[in-house]
């Protein structure tokens, strides 16, 4: 399901691919051009998401089972859609989120190897089936990516091979959706990505709320 209104743009990659930059040099530049713009994450940017996002990310929290990791992500997804994302497409607003479901396809279902359909099902009840006009997907080999952090999270922490299938997973996604996805070398100037993102962003924009 796309939303009837405002425009839903989504930052997808890995560790280090420079999401929350282009997220955020986006919404400055559609924020000038007088549009209202709500810039937002997963997980963790609402009440509720901020604990659920330490439980998941906090080394202290120690193993979990993949099943309860992929729970809890589908839990902040709820909360962020009904009380954040849709509120502000309804308001007509050019919303930008730093992951999405996409994510938890690929890090809790390619990257734990759980069944990935079962994962998709939950991720989109929890999320009311909504769907990006466009996700851009910020292509990193792990090792660059991983190379960028000094102290890891849980998930930064996983395996060289984790974090593997999980790029494999967001190119995969993409590939097959070529007219939702936008996929970039995380690797070219950052002004260069920032310019081939408002450049296929363009054509959505009449959608959006202005002033």
């Amino acid at each position: 399901m796309y939303a009837d209104h405002g425009v839903f743009v989504c930052f997808e990659g890995g560790e280090g691919s420079g999401k929350s930059t282009q997220s955020r040099l986006l919404s400055e530049a559609l924020t000038e051009r007088g549009m209202r713009v709500l810039l937002t994450f997963e997980p963790g940017d609402t009440g509720v998401g901020k604990e659920l996002r330490r439980i998941v990310l906090s080394p202290e929290t120690g193993t979990l089972a993949d099943k309860t990791e992929a729970l809890l992500y589908a839990a902040d997804k709820a909360e962020h859609v009904e009380t954040a994302v849709l509120p502000a497409l309804e308001r007509g607003e050019v919303v930008i989120t730093d992951r999405y479901v996409d994510s938890m396809l690929a890090y809790q279902g390619a990257g734990r190897v759980l069944n990935v359909t079962e994962v998709e099902e939950v991720a989109r009840w929890a999320t009311g089936d909504l769907r990006p006009h466009l996700t851009v997907v910020l292509d990193l080999e792990p090792e660059h990516g991983l190379g960028r952090f000094t102290e890891r999270d849980r998930i930064e922490g996983e395996s060289p091979e984790f974090h593997q299938r999980v790029r494999d997973a967001f190119v995969a996604m993409a590939k097959d959706a070529p007219d939702h996805y936008l996929v970039l070398d995380a690797r070219a100037p950052v002004d260069e990505i920032h310019r081939r993102i408002l450049e296929r962003l363009e054509p959505l924009l009449g959608r959006a709320a202005r002033g």
